[in-house]
C-alpha cells in the first residue's frame, strides 16, 4: 500500500466529525465493521482532511481548536448561570456573587503564542513516532534518504530524533502515520489506559509542583480569586510543557494509535476544563462515573481552596492511598510521642 493511502487513515476521525452519514459512526463492537467504517470514511473525499492530518502540527492545531470549543461553552455556563458556581453553593447562597473578570478571547493573544510556541517548535524539529509506522517511514518523513542514511534512527520515542534540516527541507513538515486503523477494542483500550496513566503520572508531578521548591512556579495556577473555566490554562510554562510532555507520554509508552491519540485529545481536555469549571453539572464526568471513582470539580476547587491535598486530576485513587499513608503516619507519630 502506497504511503500516500497511509496518512489518509489518520484523517479518518477528522472526516467522521464532520460526516452527516450515520453509517460513519464506528459503534460496533464487531471490529471488522468498526474498521470498515473507518475506511469507508475515505470515500468521501478526503484529500482535504488528508493534507491536514499528514501536517506534523496536526495534534497541536487540534488540541488548540478542541480546547477553544470546550472552554468557551463552560465559560459562557458559568458567566450566565450563578446557581451552578460552587461558591454560591458552599455558601449555601444561591444569589449571584460577583463573577470574576474574565478575559475576552481577544485579549488571550499572548496566551495563546505562549502555548502554542513551544509546542509548534518541538512539531517542526523532532520526527513524530507513532506505533504501527515502520522506521523506514519515519525517516522519510524526517527527509532522510533511506539509500545513504547514515544515521541510527530508533522507532521508540524515547530516543528523539531530529529532522534532517537541508534548504529544500529547512523544517519537519510531515509525520509518517500507520496504515491501518484500529480496533474497537485496540482504541478503547488504548484509551482509557492512557488516561490512567497520565492521571498517575500528574498526581506525582502535581507533588512535586506542591514542594518549596516549585511552589512559585505553580502558585501562578492558583491566583484566582474564583475558580473558573478560563484557570484551565492558567499555568507558567513550565507546568505547561509538563502537562503536554506527559500526556503524550502516557500515549506513547503503550504505542497508541493515532486515531486513539486525537479521540484523547478532546476527552482530555474536556476533563481538564471540567475539574476547572467552578460549577457543579448535572452532567459533569464525576456524576456519570461510580461513586467515588472520579475527583471532579467539587474535588479540584477544594484543592485550589486549601491545596494541601487531592492532587490527583481525574481520578481518587492515588489520592485516597496518598491521605492513607499519610494519616497512618501522622498516627504513627502521635503513638510515638
Amino acid at each position: 500500500m502506497s504511503r500516500t493511502h497511509s496518512f489518509t487513515i489518520e484523517a479518518v476521525l477528522l472526516a467522521w466529525l464532520i460526516s452527516p452519514s450515520p453509517q460513519c459512526v464506528a459503534a460496533s463492537s464487531n471490529d471488522s465493521v468498526f474498521k470498515d467504517s473507518l475506511e469507508s470514511v475515505l470515500d468521501l473525499g478526503p484529500s482535504f482532511a488528508s493534507a491536514l492530518a499528514l501536517s506534523s502540527t496536526f495534534e497541536t492545531w487540534w488540541t488548540v481548536l478542541i480546547y477553544a470549543v470546550i472552554e468557551v461553552s463552560y465559560t459562557y455556563r458559568f458567566a450566565h448561570n450563578p446557581q451552578l458556581r460552587l461558591v454560591n453553593r458552599n455558601n449555601g447562597d444561591n444569589a449571584s456573587k460577583p463573577i470574576p473578570k474574565m478575559r475576552r478571547p481577544k485579549n488571550r493573544v499572548i496566551e495563546g503564542l505562549t502555548y502554542i510556541s513551544p509546542l509548534l517548535l518541538l512539531d517542526l524539529t523532532l520526527i513524530k513516532k507513532y506505533g504501527g509506522v515502520t522506521v523506514q517511514d519515519m525517516a522519510l518523513s524526517g527527509n532522510y534518504d533511506l539509500s545513504s542514511l547514515t544515521k541510527t534512527i530508533h522507532g521508540t520515542f524515547l530516543a528523539p530524533t531530529l529532522h534532517n534540516f537541508t534548504l529544500s527541507s529547512p523544517l519537519q513538515t510531515r509525520r509518517a502515520l500507520p496504515v491501518a486503523p484500529p480496533t474497537s477494542r485496540e482504541l478503547a483500550l488504548q484509551l482509557v489506559a492512557s488516561l490512567f496513566i497520565y492521571d498517575a503520572l500528574f498526581f506525582g508531578f502535581h507533588l512535586i509542583l506542591h514542594t518549596p521548591f516549585f511552589l512559585s512556579v505553580h502558585s501562578h495556577h492558583h491566583n484566582h480569586r474564583e475558580i473558573n473555566p478560563q484557570i484551565t490554562n492558567q499555568l507558567d510554562i513550565f507546568e505547561r510543557l509538563g502537562l503536554v510532555l506527559l500526556a503524550n507520554f502516557s500515549l506513547n509508552i503503550i504505542g497508541s494509535h493515532v486515531v486513539t491519540r486525537t479521540l484523547f485529545v478532546a476527552v482530555f481536555v474536556w476533563l481538564l476544563v471540567d475539574i476547572h469549571s467552578g460549577m457543579d453539572l448535572d452532567w459533569g464526568y464525576d456524576k456519570i462515573l461510580p461513586r467515588g471513582w472520579a475527583s471532579g470539580s467539587k474535588r479540584h476547587s477544594m484543592h485550589h481552596r486549601i491545596g494541601t491535598k487531592y492532587y490527583e486530576p481525574f481520578f481518587n485513587w492515588w489520592d485516597d492511598a496518598y491521605e492513607w499513608v499519610r494519616n497512618d503516619g501522622e498516627r504513627a507519630g502521635k503513638l510515638k510521642g
